[in-house]
């Protein structure tokens, strides 16, 4: 599984990163997990606002920070198809 956190630094992106790590942790989810901070590559997303979390290459929540059960309920869903 490829997760990929869409931001360009502010804080919100980088709880969002650090939130993603711990619930694959917590959870025994094989997956990895980048950061793409450059403008033009998040914009290919079609995303508004950042921060972004992508899985597989499907954007599941834009603009907002998620809970920590959010993001796993969605891991979830992109896991089960």
């Amino acid at each position: 599984m490829e997760i990929k956190i869409l931001g360009t630094g502010c804080q919100k992106c980088k709880t969002l990163e650090r939130m993603t790590h711990e619930v694959i942790i917590e959870n025994n989810i094989d997956a990895s997990v980048s950061k793409v901070e450059d403008i033009m590559d998040i914009m290919k997303y079609g995303i508004i606002a950042t921060p972004g979390l992508v899985i597989n290459e499907s954007v599941v929540i834009s603009g907002r920070l998620p809970s920590k059960d959010e993001i796993k309920t969605q891991i979830e869903k992109s896991t089960n198809g």
